[in-house]
This record gives C-alpha cells, sequence and structure tokens, in this order.
C-alpha cells in the first residue's frame, strides 16, 4: 500500500503585500512549503504532489534547484475556488495511487513535523479510518474548527461561526491536516458542493461525506501546539519566525549548546550544532549547514550551506556553500564566496575575500587580501595587500602556489599563474610569470621621479580649500 501526499501550495497572499505564492514566503530562511517537503521526507513520504496556483512557475524554479528525495509532481488550480477545489486538480494523482492512503497538507502551515505525520498515519491505518484528522488542543481557539469527538471517533467538524455555545468551549481545533483513504476520498471528492458565502468547494466537507457513508472517522492529537499555524499577513508571518526561532534555539540549548545571548540569532530548520559549541548574538545560520564540536560561532557569522569542522573559530564571518576544516580561525570581517575549502589549521585574518578557492593546511591570510579562483598549498604565507587577479574582462583563470609558499604585502598574481614550493614573491610585484620552487621573483615597474612636479598640483588644491572656507 502507497502512501502519499498532496500539498496545497495555491494562495496568493494579497495580504503580504509580494509578487510570489504565499507558500515561497520564508520562516527562519526557508520557504513555508520547504519546511512542509522536509517534513514529508522524514516521514519518507516519497510521491507528493504540490498544488499551484498564482505565480505557480515561482514554484516550478524553486523546486528544480531543489535536491529532493521525493518524486515530486505539479498541477494548477487556474481558480481559488477553495481547498475542496485545490485537491481535485489532482485527481489523477489520486487514481494513480488509489490502493493507498493520502495525506493533504497545507503549503503555508511550515510546522507540520514527522512525529505528527507519522503518529497519525498509525491511527489512521490502525483503526482503518476512511479519514483521520489532525488535531491540536490550543488555549485559545478562536476562529478554528472544532473537533466533535464520539465514543469511537469523531462525527466531524464545525466551524467556528457555526458552534453552539457548548462547542465554542472545546478546544481541540482541526489543523487542516488530513489522511484520507484514498479511494474514500475519490469516492466523495466529486460530490462537495460550493453551498457557502464564499462559493467555495471545502475540503472539509469530505470529511462529512466520508462519515456519511459509514466510514471511520478518528482525530489524531498532535504534541506540537504550532501545527495549525499559518500566516495571511507579514505580522502572521514574523509570528511564524519568532516562534521557529525560539523553538530551535530552545532544542539547542537542551542539546547543550552554548549561547552567549540569543539577540539577533537564527538557526535554520535543518542545520546541525556538535557538542560543546558556542554560538554568540547576531550569528544566522541558513540551510543545510554543519557545524562541528567545540566550536565558537562569534558575533554577527551568516552561514549558509557550508560545512563547519571541530574546534573552528569564526568572527564576523560569511560563509556560502563553503568547507572550513578543523582547527581553523577565520575573522573578523572576512567573506567566503561559494565553493571555497579551507583546510585544518589555516588562519585568514579580518578584511579578507576568498572565492572558489583552496587553501591548504596551515596556511596564513593575514589581512586585506583577496584570493579568487586559486589552489593554495600547505603553510603557505600571504602578506598584506595580496591580490590574485583571476578576471582579464572576459575570461577567468586560476593561480596554483605550492606548499611553503611566503607572497610578500601588496603581491598581484596575474592569472594563470604558478608559484612554485617555497618560492618568494617581493613586496609590490606583479607577478605575469610562473615563479620556479625556491626562487625569489621581483617583478616591479621602473621607477620614475619628476621633480618639482607635485608643487603646482598642491597649490592649486589649496586655493580651492582656502576659497571653499571664505
Amino acid at each position: 500500500m502507497s502512501n502519499n501526499v498532496i500539498i496545497l501550495a495555491g494562495g496568493q497572499g494579497k495580504r503580504m503585500k509580494t509578487n510570489m505564492p504565499k507558500a515561497l514566503c520564508k520562516v527562519i530562511g526557508e520557504p513555508m512549503l520547504e519546511w512542509v517537503l522536509t517534513a514529508c521526507e522524514k516521514a519518507e513520504l516519497d510521491d507528493i504532489c504540490i498544488v499551484k496556483g498564482y505565480e505557480g512557475e515561482q514554484i516550478e524554479d524553486y523546486l528544480a534547484k531543489r535536491e529532493s528525495k521525493a518524486n515530486i509532481s505539479t498541477v494548477l488550480q487556474a481558480e481559488r475556488l477553495g481547498t475542496g477545489h485545490a485537491v481535485m486538480q489532482a485527481a489523477d494523482f489520486l487514481k494513480a495511487h488509489e490502493g493507498g492512503n493520502t495525506l493533504i497538507l497545507c503549503g503555508d502551515a511550515p510546522f507540520i513535523d514527522e512525529e505528527t505525520i507519522r503518529g497519525a498515519l498509525g491511527l489512521h491505518t490502525e483503526r482503518d479510518c476512511g479519514v483521520t484528522v489532525v488535531t491540536s488542543r490550543v488555549e485559545d481557539p478562536t476562529g478554528y474548527g472544532r473537533i466533535i469527538r464520539t465514543e469511537n471517533g469523531i462525527s466531524g467538524i464545525v466551524e467556528h461561526k457555526d458552534c453552539t455555545t457548548a462547542q465554542l468551549a472545546i478546544t481541540e481545533i482541526n489543523s487542516g491536516c488530513y489522511w484520507f483513504k484514498t479511494s474514500d476520498l475519490l469516492e466523495v471528492l466529486f460530490d462537495i458542493q460550493p453551498n457557502n458565502a464564499q462559493g467555495e468547494y471545502y475540503l472539509t466537507d469530505c470529511v462529512e461525506l466520508v462519515i456519511s457513508k459509514g466510514r471511520t472517522a478518528d482525530a489524531f492529537i498532535s504534541a506540537n501546539p504550532h501545527v495549525a499555524l499559518g500566516a495571511n499577513d507579514r505580522k502572521g508571518l514574523l509570528m511564524l519566525n519568532d516562534i521557529a526561532r525560539y523553538e530551535i534555539i530552545d532544542k539547542w540549548l537542551d542539546e547543550g549548546i552554548e549561547f552567549t545571548c540569543t539577540d539577533g540569532v537564527s538557526i535554520g530548520n535543518n542545520v546541525v550544532i556538535g557538542a560543546g559549541t558556542r554560538i554568540d548574538s547576531g550569528v544566522n545560520l541558513r540551510g543545510n549547514t554543519v557545524i562541528g564540536e567545540g566550536c565558537i560561532i562569534g558575533n554577527n557569522c551568516i552561514i549558509e550551506n557550508t560545512k563547519v569542522g571541530n574546534n573552528v573559530n569564526l568572527n564576523n564571518v560569511q560563509a556560502y556553500e563553503s568547507e572550513i576544516e578543523d582547527n581553523v580561525k577565520i575573522g573578523p570581517y572576512v567573506q567566503l564566496r561559494p565553493n571555497s575549502h579551507i583546510k585544518k589549521g589555516a588562519k585568514i585574518g579580518d578584511f579578507v575575500e576568498i572565492k572558489n578557492s583552496t587553501i591548504g593546511e596551515g596556511t596564513s591570510v593575514a589581512h586585506l587580501t583577496y584570493i579568487g579562483d586559486s589552489d593554495v598549498g600547505a603553510n603557505v604565507n600571504f602578506g598584506c595587500g595580496v591580490v590574485t587577479v583571476n578576471y582579464d574582462g572576459d575570461k577567468k583563470f586560476r593561480t596554483v602556489i605550492e606548499d611553503n609558499a611566503f607572497i610578500g604585502c601588496n603581491t598581484n598574481l596575474v592569472a594563470p599563474v604558478k608559484v612554485g614550493k617555497g618560492a618568494y614573491t617581493a613586496a609590490g610585484s606583479t607577478i605575469t610569470k610562473d615563479v620556479p620552487p625556491s626562487a625569489l621573483a621581483i617583478e616591479r615597474g621602473k621607477a620614475t621621479i619628476k621633480e618639482g612636479y607635485a608643487e603646482k598640483k598642491l597649490k592649486a588644491r589649496t586655493e580651492k580649500f582656502e576659497n571653499s572656507r571664505k
């Protein structure tokens, strides 16, 4: 029996005041849709259909760039006529999985989790339900549909506006997530009618119809208090970000991670942090970043899709799609652009930018240096102000610096060029030819001194200054 998922992501989100689908609005740096997809993949649901709508090509573009563990397809809901109508657009997907169970999720409700998905499926299959509703108990159920329980399951869902006084006191609410036996859903899906003020087809009507046909219906109470939460405007989205931020920080505190201050700290849902690591204020860890053990992630670091080894010390570092090995010290004010690889024991000082380059073990890049498209060996020393000149205005070329080389201050290495093992470059040189191993390269222009040249320049500048003071 196959289990599959339909994710409803056709919402426009007008109140977000954005030109993107609401499901692509971000919580802790990831689209809400990504949170939902991640939960499905963790629950090993590998056949997913996304119902797209407004600006649906943006969802296609996002999926095309995403590394997915699941088989993901999309269908278009051209008109926004309710949740039931959205599921109707996936009828062919449902028919292809008629012998299994289908999970219906909202693409703009990011806090669905693996445990809830698995727990609800367990109840659904154990009781052979036609439908199982995922629910949550909340202190203030205002605005949510209430779950009406019976001795053998549930008898239905009553919307807030239709509740009796007794039903208003119920605190178990509908999350908008459902497990259906796929054949039972197909049996009733096209029987629902838009008999409401909005003229829309509601998926909750499918629950009522499944029950009316004598199928078992039940509700799984999620231990996650936020499972039903979504956002319709920027204020709501900020609330989701705040909830996610503190939930993730709490999780890592329980794992023994030290936070000196949580001001401005944001840690993505897929980030991994090793034991004994310290996180300072203003740190932003994004994407599939992995932080090793015993690290210090200092103030204002932004680390995105980067692997960081053990005992690494970062201070005001921005690193994107790179790798930093053990015992490396970097910062302050360093940027690692994509495809940078910093090997064990290297030291990167202040105001350094590294791009698409490998920095060898024990190499020191002190300060005020740019290294782009370069392969740097072990125990190399860079003086202040070194630049690898990798771009000629048309094409980019690589620089190779072998082990134990010494690159003097203000050296320009004009690629393609190679500095051999143990070679030196003299300060102020612009190196345009390969330097043999153990050699000293001095490549400077001939000094030309023009006596008295500066006097007329200084006079004109002084006069201009004096006139500005009058």
